[in-house]
């Protein structure tokens, strides 16, 4: 290989390196992300599992409430 072809080869190997460091760091923000967004859906998920426990309740006090008017 001339020395043109090996510089070219390396330039282009350096570049890859930068864009493979570069992917490693958004995959890391994108696993950080995902994880967070799973942590907030299960809050979100409990918080309206207790508002339909609330709601059921409450329906049924009132159905107690007109059978007992």
């Amino acid at each position: 290989m001339e020395d043109a072809d090996l510089q070219l080869l390396s330039t282009r190997l350096e570049q890859l390196i930068q864009h493979l460091e570069q992917l490693k760091v958004q995959n890391r923000l994108l696993l950080h992300s995902e994880q967070a967004w799973r942590e907030e859906r299960a809050q979100l998920i409990e918080k309206n599992e207790m508002a339909r426990v609330k709601v059921e309740s409450m329906i049924s006090r009132l159905k107690a409430l007109e059978q007992d008017s």
